[in-house]
């Protein structure tokens, strides 16, 4: 499970790997959200067919632990999980930030069968706030046509390393 930070995770293929029950795992998650070890990040998915519907990505609240788990300290610069470990953190950084300042939102990713995706969704008095984060300010990003089109949505933003502080 650490090793898929920020991707869907499927109960299933957790129980086969572990070789228990999707119970025992969905039991084990569970716990692990309830001593603030990780947190699941469900799917938006309101009348899309193509949106995908029930997996969901897991994340920690501490990235120490998760690298622990997987045995790997070195330097961002030369890992392979840099782009997962900073959605990690900026979405951790948010919910803590919104915990903090008594604001009730409910977070989201988005993704179709066709692979569109919205990294972060927040659901905050009825109001859609997208945000894409990318670490690469040079490299082009748009929102979803699809999204845009079926969902009024309040704010887009992209969050890169100029503006993330002000994000979280």
């Amino acid at each position: 499970m650490a090793l898929q930070l920020g991707s869907e995770v499927s109960l299933n293929e957790l129980a086969s790997l572990i070789q228990v029950d999707k119970n025992t795992v969905s039991t084990y998650l569970d716990l692990l959200e309830k001593v603030f070890v990780i947190f699941r990040l469900r799917p938006f998915r309101r009348n899309l067919r193509t949106e995908i519907g029930t997996s969901r990505k897991i994340y920690f609240y501490d990235t120490g632990i998760r690298n622990a788990l997987i045995a790997n300290f070195s330097p961002l610069e030369i890992r392979q999980d840099t782009g997962a470990l900073r959605e990690n953190f900026l979405i951790s950084e948010r919910l803590k930030k919104l915990h903090y300042k008594g604001v009730w939102a409910d977070s989201y990713f988005w993704r179709t069968t066709q692979q569109q995706e919205i990294d972060y969704l927040e659901e905050i008095n009825g109001e859609l706030y997208a945000y894409e984060f990318k670490w690469n300010v040079k490299r082009k990003v748009k929102f979803s046509k699809t999204f845009l089109r079926n969902y009024k949505v309040e704010e887009t933003k992209i969050i890169t390393p100029d503006n993330y502080m002000e994000f979280i």
